[in-house]
Formats: structure tokens, C-alpha cells, sequence
């Protein structure tokens, strides 16, 4: 398996497009002085697509996920339009027939169905969508449609809010002497915490699988309900196990279109091919969500939080939660403080068991497993404090928790808490061009 060029563009048979129609109309949104940006991105498939969707379990959820939720259980699509600016979130009965619209619009221009349609938005909750920019922007953005790697680039400035760059991948692989590519591109960076479901309806306990949006596309053909439980699984392992400031989205959406246009057989899961797209789906998925937090609102450092020996998964879970989401623990990141009392803490208030005198904790370098333990059985070890502060002083590092109670392991991406965030999101109530989603 190999990088290429080309994000959504990379496999065969997609085209990709991105265009500014001023969406905001106040400018391009909180977050960007670098005058007008795309703000509509539209990816197209030359032929109809087998989709598959994971959606927040926000109770409050937008008007484009309704719509998309649609367009996934009917199993076939064709295109996506991704609006950046304004959610459509919070706007009623309007908010849903303008998400409608949107869909009616590109299958106007495009010649295809509104039912083959993916509708996506992000930006300011409760504000209803200039629907004469946005309809503008969708015929521009359909004649603007190309192939490469410039296309893409385009569509995934467009999709961005707050975020600092866009974030794009693509890989190559070749099975049985035929080739085979996956590309996707993502945004976000504040109201970074997603739990998605294939659904949008909350499982019990909620599984471990600005907003969050990813599109990712590939000219494999899988069978549909593989190609669902291949993203099921790989949103698990990646966007949703990562938060910069822990606030679910009403937005939060991952699609992935597979057109076939490799020319394969569908894959099913006992097939060859289908390990290796469903190892390139992971790797797409997990660099694309490593990207949203190292691009997070305000974010110095990145931690990586892993819990070992949790008596099952969902209690490794819950404490891995726990501490990447504490402002405590995520304000001593910032400072550069191994402050190990405030990670103690956040295991103990934690929906996990926790044996204090079990409990381990230490730090590391990025993938290595030379950890530095500042606890051990709930005591603090003979480890000098500034060796530990130089521990915790890269930008990023691992923090490595065992619990000692069984075999449930976790990991979180996580951000620091800085004081960068807090400014960029209080805003100025006299200058709306500053107030975020």
C-alpha cells in the first residue's frame, strides 16, 4: 500500500470541485484571513455508488443529517454537496426543505436523482442558509468539476470552518494484479468530539466508534453491508476516539461512496481484497482524525491516552474519556505539567472501576514503549520532576494508564486546553464575524 495524490479524486471515477459563494455573507467565516475561500464543495461519481454513513448521536441533530440518513439506508449515491459557513442546524421545517433544496439543486446540474444526493453542512448553529448563494454556488461548483489532485484540493478548502489546513489522503494498493485506490478528505477543529452510529441512534452504553466531517471514496466494489461494517469498524478506531474540547457536534458525518470502477467482483469479508480495503479504510480514517486534532482551536499539545487493564473495553473506555476530556488534566498539558494527581482524579470520577492501589501511570514518546512511570500502585514512583516535565514537554507524547483489573484496553487523540481556545471561542458580540458555530 502507498500514498498518492488526489484525496477524493484519486480513485476512479470521481470528480471533485470547490468554489466560494459567500455563504457567511458577512465574510468567510471565524477562523480565516485569507480573504474569500471556497465555501461549497461538490464530489461526484460517474456512476451510481454504493454508500455507507455514520452520523452523530447528538439528540439535537441537523437538517443535513436527516437527509443523509435518507439517502444511506436507500443504499445508492451519486454525489455530495458539503456546505462550509452556516450548519443548518437548529433552523425547523425551513432548515429541512433547504437541505432538500440543496440535493434538488445538484441533481438538477448533474442529471441524476435527488435521492442519489448527500447533503452535508458546518459552521453557526441556528442561522438559516442563503439559500440564493448557496444554490448559486452549487451550479458553479457543478461546472467546475475536475479530476486530480487539484479537485480535490479544492473541495477540502471548502469544508473547512476554523480549521488552520485542509486535511486529505489517498492510498494505492493492487490485488490480483489489479489496482485499487481509497481517498478522503476531513475537516474540523472545535466541537471535536465525536460518537457516531451507522443510525444516529444512540446504542446503550454509546459505542466507541466545529464539527467533524469526513468524505472518503474508493473504486472498489464491496458489498453494501460489508462496506457498512468496514466504516463501522474503522470510525471506531478513529474519529471516534478522538476530542480537542469534548462537545459533540449536531453535524458530525463520515460517508464513504464505492463505485466499483476497479472492475472487481464485490468483496464480501472472507475476501482477500477486502482485508486490505478494509486495512486502507482504517488508515484513511485514522490519519484524517489525527490531522482534526493536531489542527484543533488553540492546540500546543497532542496526547495520546491509552488505558490497559480495565476489567472489560467499555470500562477502558470511559476512563480513557475521562481524562482526555478533563479541563484540569488538559490545562496542566498546556503548562507542561505532569500533573499525575489530576489524572488520578479523573479515573476515580470516571464511570470505570478504579483500584487506586492498582492504578498505573507514565509517560512516553510517540509509538514507544520505554514508558516513564510517575505511579505505580497508586504511589508516586522516585522519578525526578523535572525528568517527567521533560517527558511531557514535546508536542506530542503517550500517556500510559493501567488499571490492573483485567484486560480492556482504550485510546484517546487527544488536545491540550489553552488559553488560544478560549479566546477564539468567547468571540466579540460587536463584531458577529467573529462568533463561532
Amino acid at each position: 500500500m502507498r500514498e498518492v495524490e488526489g484525496s477524493v479524486t484519486a480513485p476512479l471515477g470521481y470528480q471533485a470541485a470547490g468554489v466560494f459563494c459567500n455563504i457567511k455573507r458577512l465574510g468567510t467565516g471565524k477562523g480565516s484571513d485569507r480573504g474569500p475561500k471556497p465555501d461549497l464543495a461538490l464530489i461526484v461519481s460517474d456512476r451510481p455508488a454504493l454508500v455507507a454513513g455514520m452520523f452523530t448521536t447528538n439528540q439535537v441533530v441537523a437538517a443535513p443529517v436527516k437527509v443523509c440518513r435518507e439517502v444511506v439506508r436507500r443504499g445508492v449515491a451519486r454525489a455530495v454537496v458539503a456546505n462550509s459557513g452556516n450548519a443548518n442546524a437548529c433552523t425547523g421545517p425551513q432548515g429541512l426543505a433547504d437541505a432538500r433544496t440543496m440535493a434538488r439543486v445538484a441533481a438538477e446540474v448533474l442529471g441524476i436523482r435527488p435521492q442519489e444526493v448527500l447533503v452535508a453542512s458546518t459552521g453557526r448553529i441556528g442561522v438559516p442558509l442563503p439559500m440564493e448563494n448557496v444554490e448559486a454556488g452549487i451550479r458553479e461548483a457543478a461546472r467546475a468539476l475536475g479530476r486530480g489532485a487539484p479537485f480535490g484540493a479544492m473541495a477540502a478548502q471548502a469544508i473547512m470552518t476554523s480549521d488552520t489546513r485542509p486535511k486529505e489522503v489517498a492510498y494505492e494498493w493492487t490485488v490480483g494484479g489489479r489496482t485499487y485506490r481509497l481517498g478522503g478528505i476531513a475537516k474540523g477543529a472545535g466541537m471535536i468530539h465525536p460518537r457516531m452510529s451507522p443510525t444516529g441512534r444512540r446504542p446503550a452504553p454509546l459505542p466507541r466508534h466545529a464539527t467533524m466531517l469526513a468524505f472518503l471514496t474508493t473504486d472498489a466494489s464491496v458489498e453494501r453491508r460489508w462496506l457498512q461494517a468496514a466504516l463501522t469498524g474503522a470510525v471506531a478506531a478513529s474519529f471516534n476516539c478522538i476530542t480537542v474540547d469534548g462537545d459533540m457536534s449536531t453535524n458530525d458525518t463520515v460517508l464513504l461512496l464505492a463505485n466499483g470502477a476497479a472492475g472487481n467482483d464485490p468483496w464480501t469479508v472472507r475476501s482477500r481484497g477486502f482485508r486490505q480495503f478494509e486495512s486502507a479504510l482504517h488508515r484513511a480514517c485514522l490519519e484524517l482524525a489525527r490531522m482534526i486534532v493536531r489542527d484543533g482551536e488553540g492546540v500546543h499539545r497532542v496526547v495520546t491516552v491509552r488505558v490497559f487493564g480495565a476489567r472489560n473495553a467499555r470500562d477502558a473506555d470511559a476512563a480513557a474519556r475521562a481524562v482526555a476530556n478533563s479541563p484540569l488534566v488538559k490545562t496542566s498539558w498546556h503548562g507542561g505539567d505532569p500533573n499525575w494527581g489530576r489524572i488520578m482524579d479523573a479515573l476515580g470520577y470516571s464511570t470505570a472501576q478504579v483500584v487506586e492501589t492498582k492504578v498505573d501511570i507514565g509517560y512516553a514518546a510517540p509509538g514507544s514503549k520505554d514508558v516513564l512511570w510517575c505511579v505505580k500502585r497508586g504511589r508516586p514512583t522516585s522519578v525526578p520532576f523535572e525528568e517527567l516535565c521533560r517527558a511531557v514537554a514535546p508536542t506530542e507524547f503517550e500517556l500510559h494508564i493501567r488499571l490492573n483489573l483485567g484486560r480492556g484496553r482504550a485510546v484517546m487523540y487527544a488536545a491540550d486546553l489553552t488559553e488560544a481556545y478560549v479566546d477564539f471561542n468567547k468571540g466579540d458580540v460587536t463584531n458577529p464575524a467573529s462568533l463561532g458555530g
